[in-house]
């Protein structure tokens, strides 16, 4: 069946988006749908040797989201789990992951429709095949930001990360910086106060209003202080939090950071389809936890290890982000210098930083900036050894 409706679409509407086609000018449009469906017809080379199978990059997008679909269903049930802690009811499981949808879903929609309409205005520009980077980072980009974001921030922020973060570097692999990283760091300088204190975390009211939903009083200058917040401030008291909460997913923060365990699932299918690094991810581990343990010796009211590698957005930084293979080190012994960097980073700006408190994504982002300088020192040491051994 597949293959008659392949045969269809090669024989009868490809050729009306050919160039000389009725429709050419609408050809990466067709063209982004086309191999979306099927595997593209064209190889790597006509000529010499050449390893071709049916994994091109928009499986391995499609594996990366279906990575994050445990941490964005749990993500959702949180955004209704909060809401009802907040205003003291507790409507059922079902009607907080509903709730947790209606809330989610104008995000998606908007980063989506923003994002893919400036990528396909630019390769129909310059008839070119539209990235596929897209289809992940269109997800993530509502996945990292506060519930109680507006939408208009969101769309703001999205055309800002595909011109600036993307197209201006030549589009996906060519950027230096995560997009979805970039859009959440435009959003946090751009409108601070949207992006930070405990409220925006908790959404109170309807998700399709300024309502509630059970039609008691939304509840006016809610405070749900978030764990990051208190270690900012300074209050944060180790034994009054849960790791286990956290490792759940059943604090207040961003739906794709609140599930330490959902986000561990996602990583398991990326490690055994090798979409992503196991060097990166175990290195940002490893180097948050030996600089949590440096500062828990020293500060008794700082957060233990286990918590500072549940709370706020370290573990989805460590899975999703860092491991992005277009903006992370190349070299394998770039990519444990590089995990480690982040996962030190991560933790320093997040007990020093009052400013900002979730340390984790900026971390990457610097991460993003010095990789090719590892790499570059990785692999001229390779040299200089070799040469060495040459001489001796």
């Amino acid at each position: 069946m597949s293959n008659k409706l392949n045969n269809f679409i090669n024989e009868k509407i490809d050729p009306l988006f050919q160039k000389g086609g009725k429709y050419e000018k609408l050809w990466s449009v067709y063209d982004s749908f086309h191999t979306f469906l099927f595997v593209p017809r064209e190889t790597a080379g006509r000529k010499g040797v050449q390893v071709h199978d049916s994994v091109d990059s928009k499986r391995v997008i499609i594996t990366v989201i279906i990575a994050l679909i445990p941490a964005l269903l749990v993500g959702l049930w949180n955004v209704g789990y909060q809401h009802d802690l907040a205003l003291g009811i507790d409507d059922g499981w079902f009607m907080q992951f509903l709730y947790g949808l209606v809330a989610f879903l104008p995000k998606v929609v908007v980063s989506y429709v923003v994002g893919l309409g400036i990528e396909m205005a630019v390769a129909a520009y310059k008839r070119e095949e539209v990235a596929e980077g897209f289809l992940a980072t269109g997800l993530l980009i509502p996945m990292v930001v506060p519930v109680n974001t507006p939408l208009w921030m969101i769309a703001v922020a999205t055309a800002f990360s595909v011109v600036f973060a993307k197209e201006i570097f030549g589009g996906t692999g060519m950027n230096v910086f995560n997009p979805a990283l970039i859009t959440r760091a435009f959003l946090f300088f751009a409108y601070p106060k949207a992006m930070s204190g405990d409220a925006v975390f908790v959404r109170t009211g309807s998700a399709l209003c300024n309502t509630p939903i059970d039609g008691t009083a939304v509840v006016d200058g809610f405070s749900g202080a978030t764990p990051l917040a208190a270690v900012a401030d300074g209050s944060f008291d180790a034994a009054s939090y849960s790791t286990l909460d956290a490792f759940l997913g059943c604090i207040p923060g961003s739906i794709a950071e609140t599930s330490t365990l959902a986000i561990l699932l996602g990583a398991c299918l990326l490690l055994v389809t090798q979409v992503a690094s196991w060097r990166i991810m175990l290195s940002v581990f490893a180097g948050g936890a030996v600089m949590s343990a440096i500062i828990a010796a020293f500060d008794a009211s700082a957060p233990t290890v286990a918590q500072q590698l549940c709370l706020g957005g370290f573990a989805f930084a460590a899975v999703f982000m860092a491991t992005d293979p277009v903006t992370g080190c190349r070299t394998n012994t770039g990519k444990f210098i590089y995990g480690a960097f982040i996962g030190v980073m991560a933790i320093i700006i997040r007990m020093f930083n009052t400013g900002y408190p979730e340390g984790a994504m900026m971390a990457v982002l610097l991460g993003n900036a010095v990789a090719p300088l590892i790499d570059y020192y990785v692999v001229d040491a390779n040299i200089n050894k070799r040469a060495k051994r040459v001489k001796a």
